[in-house]
């Protein structure tokens, strides 16, 4: 069931996210209330329309290669209702790619809640309306909750991405320049199928996802261009390793693949008064009824795991988790560095208020990077 060659892979532009910047640098998590902050603070991220419109605007000004949303359905409670109002995500990218000019804008979607004949064609018009610009953040599905709100099974962990296979090769023959087509699987049975027109400019959208186990890791090793991967600023040795280990794995089935990462950046004049907020925004003012909800989901509780349950709350309280960079500009700049030397690709930053703090990073922190040789000056 494999795509025809001229649409199997995304143009070099594509996977470059359209910019020479040898560190690719994204916003992450805006299309949700709070974002990925897990605060009471009242500065927290509204989430709405409006503030995302003037955010992906200014990151396009500033020269950011990317937006990427969270795909959520449902709120995780606590005294905020934490990510409790969120928009859809393709719609979402369809829109900014509309407002901005260079700006690769993502759409975060759940394989196994949306047809992927109706997906086909709702990426292929989002990417139309960028010309070129959109990208797939493809995920299988953890969140049990969410699930059974829309009236769906989550599969057995392996099956997910059995089904996901499916899915994703579906999708990619629906955007290839073949004649209307049967699918035959195990999961998706489909007759003559057609999808015109074909994404734009004559290749796919790149195609990312943030598998954690080894069988979702070997999933998007074999079909995605990018993958996710947390790291810790402590061991960035062990994420050097896993990076080499994925594009070594990639290599050998002939294909390549980028690693990213994730990063929270509290960002201020000096490192006291980044530290001073990182504490009365994450740990003073958590909303820990959210945090708690959020592990519990995961079988993470005080009696299963009593030794770290503590660095383990603190670690969901920090944006969902991904590496916190607390600092002054030259501080977060050089941990930047750091993450690129291990060999990421690129970073998602999460900000409390992206707003509000955006401004600020593109001011002190990108010249930074600029002198450091990992990016050019902004557009």
């Amino acid at each position: 069931m494999s795509a025809r060659p001229e649409i199997a892979a995304a143009m070099p532009g594509r996977l470059a996210l359209g910019s020479h910047n040898r560190l690719k640098l994204g916003l992450f998590g805006a299309n949700c209330s709070s974002g990925r902050a897990v605060t009471k603070v009242p500065e927290r991220w509204s989430g709405s329309w409006p503030d995302c419109l003037r955010l992906a605007r200014m990151a396009d000004a500033a020269g950011l290669e990317f937006m990427l949303p969270i795909g959520r359905w449902k709120g995780y409670g606590g005294d905020t209702d934490y990510q409790g109002a969120t928009v859809e995500t393709v719609t979402w990218a369809a829109g900014l790619l509309a407002a901005t000019r260079r700006l690769v804008v993502f759409g975060t979607v759940h394989a196994p809640l949306i047809h992927p004949v109706i997906a086909a064609k709702e990426f292929v018009t989002a990417d139309h309306i960028g010309e070129g610009r959109f990208g797939l953040n493809l995920v299988c599905g953890w969140n049990e909750d969410e699930f059974e709100m829309f009236g769906a099974a989550l599969r057995e962990h392996d099956a997910r991405y059995d089904y996901a296979q499916e899915w994703l090769d579906t999708v990619k023959r629906a955007w290839g320049a073949e004649a209307a087509f049967d699918v035959e699987g195990r999961f998706i049975r489909l007759k003559q199928v057609r999808a015109k027109p074909k994404p734009f400019g004559g290749s796919r959208p790149i195609i990312m996802n943030a598998a954690v186990s080894a069988r979702g890791q070997a999933f998007a090793i074999r079909n995605c261009d990018a993958l996710f991967s947390m790291t810790a600023l402590g061991k960035l040795d062990v994420f050097a390793a896993h990076v080499a280990s994925v594009q070594a794995a990639a290599r050998a089935q002939r294909r390549e693949i980028d690693v990213y990462t994730i990063a929270v950046i509290t960002c201020r004049s000096s490192q006291r008064e980044a530290e001073d907020y990182y504490r009365h925004c994450i740990i003073d003012n958590a909303d820990w009824g959210a945090v708690d909800h959020i592990l519990a989901m995961k079988g993470i509780t005080r009696e299963a795991y009593p030794q770290d349950f503590e660095e383990r709350r603190a670690f969901q309280a920090n944006g969902m988790g991904g590496v916190p960079i607390v600092g002054d500009p030259d501080r977060v700049a050089g941990e930047l560095e750091r993450i690129a030397a291990a060999g990421a690709r690129g970073v998602a930053l999460s900000l409390v208020n992206y707003l509000e703090e955006l401004p600020y990073f593109c001011a002190e922190v990108l010249p930074r990077l600029v002198r450091l040789g990992l990016r050019n000056p902004a557009p």
